[in-house]
Protein backbone atom coordinates (compact mmCIF):
# COMPACT_ATOMS: atom_id res chain seq x y z
CA UNK A 1 0.00 0.00 0.00
CA UNK A 2 1.20 3.12 -0.92
CA UNK A 3 1.85 5.97 1.82
CA UNK A 4 -0.47 8.80 1.87
CA UNK A 5 0.88 12.35 1.00
CA UNK A 6 -0.56 15.63 2.27
CA UNK A 7 0.57 18.49 0.29
CA UNK A 8 0.52 22.20 1.99
CA UNK A 9 -1.00 25.06 0.68
CA UNK A 10 0.43 26.13 -2.74
CA UNK A 11 1.71 29.58 -3.69
CA UNK A 12 -1.04 31.99 -3.72
CA UNK A 13 -3.74 29.39 -2.89
CA UNK A 14 -5.22 31.83 0.09
CA UNK A 15 -6.01 34.51 -2.49
CA UNK A 16 -9.77 35.12 -4.04
CA UNK A 17 -8.32 38.09 -5.84
CA UNK A 18 -6.08 41.49 -5.66
CA UNK A 19 -5.40 44.21 -6.98
CA UNK A 20 -3.75 45.04 -10.85
CA UNK A 21 -0.50 44.73 -11.53
CA UNK A 22 1.40 44.74 -8.37
CA UNK A 23 -0.10 46.56 -5.69
CA UNK A 24 -1.00 44.09 -3.35
CA UNK A 25 2.62 42.28 -3.57
CA UNK A 26 6.17 43.71 -2.32
CA UNK A 27 8.87 41.97 -1.14
CA UNK A 28 9.93 42.23 2.06
CA UNK A 29 12.91 40.14 3.96
CA UNK A 30 11.96 37.46 6.61
CA UNK A 31 13.62 36.45 9.50
CA UNK A 32 15.48 33.31 10.23
CA UNK A 33 13.15 30.62 10.99
CA UNK A 34 13.81 27.32 12.59
CA UNK A 35 10.45 26.05 10.64
CA UNK A 36 8.98 25.90 7.42
CA UNK A 37 6.49 28.07 6.52
CA UNK A 38 3.85 28.12 4.32
CA UNK A 39 1.83 30.26 1.83
CA UNK A 40 -1.04 31.88 3.58
CA UNK A 41 1.40 32.40 6.83
CA UNK A 42 0.08 35.45 8.11
CA UNK A 43 3.06 37.68 8.91
CA UNK A 44 4.31 40.64 11.99
CA UNK A 45 6.96 43.23 11.56
CA UNK A 46 9.67 42.40 13.81
CA UNK A 47 10.41 46.29 15.18
CA UNK A 48 14.14 45.50 15.87
CA UNK A 49 14.82 45.16 12.26
CA UNK A 50 12.16 45.53 10.41
CA UNK A 51 12.32 41.76 9.12
CA UNK A 52 9.15 39.72 9.03
CA UNK A 53 7.91 36.79 11.16
CA UNK A 54 5.00 34.97 11.76
CA UNK A 55 2.40 36.21 13.66
CA UNK A 56 2.54 35.85 17.44
CA UNK A 57 -0.57 37.21 19.61
CA UNK A 58 1.86 36.77 22.04
CA UNK A 59 5.09 38.41 21.84
CA UNK A 60 5.52 42.18 22.51
CA UNK A 61 8.06 42.17 19.77
CA UNK A 62 6.23 43.94 17.09
CA UNK A 63 4.76 40.62 15.51
CA UNK A 64 1.93 40.05 17.78
CA UNK A 65 0.47 42.66 14.98
CA UNK A 66 -0.28 41.28 11.80
CA UNK A 67 0.80 42.93 8.89
CA UNK A 68 1.12 40.80 5.74
CA UNK A 69 0.63 37.41 4.09
CA UNK A 70 3.25 34.67 2.89
CA UNK A 71 2.80 34.41 -0.66
CA UNK A 72 4.47 31.13 -0.76
CA UNK A 73 6.25 28.46 0.79
CA UNK A 74 9.89 29.18 2.42
CA UNK A 75 12.03 26.47 4.22
CA UNK A 76 13.59 26.77 7.03
CA UNK A 77 16.70 29.26 7.22
CA UNK A 78 19.42 29.92 9.30
CA UNK A 79 19.68 33.40 7.69
CA UNK A 80 17.17 36.43 6.42
CA UNK A 81 15.41 35.51 3.12
CA UNK A 82 14.06 37.75 0.37
CA UNK A 83 9.64 36.75 0.24
CA UNK A 84 6.63 37.79 -1.34
CA UNK A 85 4.24 39.41 0.48
CA UNK A 86 0.54 40.46 0.41
CA UNK A 87 0.15 43.79 1.77
CA UNK A 88 -2.99 45.38 1.21
CA UNK A 89 -6.06 45.52 -1.90
CA UNK A 90 -6.56 41.51 -1.39
CA UNK A 91 -9.22 39.08 -0.73
CA UNK A 92 -8.22 36.26 1.15
CA UNK A 93 -9.58 32.57 1.93
CA UNK A 94 -9.76 31.72 5.62
CA UNK A 95 -9.23 27.66 5.45
CA UNK A 96 -5.77 28.80 4.17
CA UNK A 97 -4.27 30.94 6.51
CA UNK A 98 -1.93 30.03 9.27
CA UNK A 99 -2.12 32.11 12.52
CA UNK A 100 -5.51 33.29 12.06
CA UNK A 101 -7.08 35.02 14.60
CA UNK A 102 -9.77 37.75 15.35
CA UNK A 103 -6.78 40.32 16.33
CA UNK A 104 -4.90 38.79 12.79
CA UNK A 105 -8.20 39.48 10.53
CA UNK A 106 -8.96 42.86 12.26
CA UNK A 107 -5.60 44.02 11.40
CA UNK A 108 -5.37 42.47 7.87
CA UNK A 109 -8.88 44.38 7.49
CA UNK A 110 -7.07 47.73 8.07
CA UNK A 111 -4.52 46.97 5.53
CA UNK A 112 -7.42 46.18 3.09
CA UNK A 113 -6.96 42.81 3.34
CA UNK A 114 -10.12 41.26 3.66
CA UNK A 115 -10.98 37.64 4.70
CA UNK A 116 -13.34 35.38 3.17
CA UNK A 117 -15.05 32.54 5.06
CA UNK A 118 -14.80 29.29 3.22
CA UNK A 119 -13.39 27.22 0.84
CA UNK A 120 -12.83 27.72 -3.12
Amino acid sequence: MQPIKTEGVHAAEFLLSEATGSRSREEGVLAATTVDLPAGQILGVVTADSTYAPFDPDAEDGTETAAAILFNPKPISDEEQLATIVVRDAEVIDTRLTGLDAAAEASLLALGIVVRVGTP
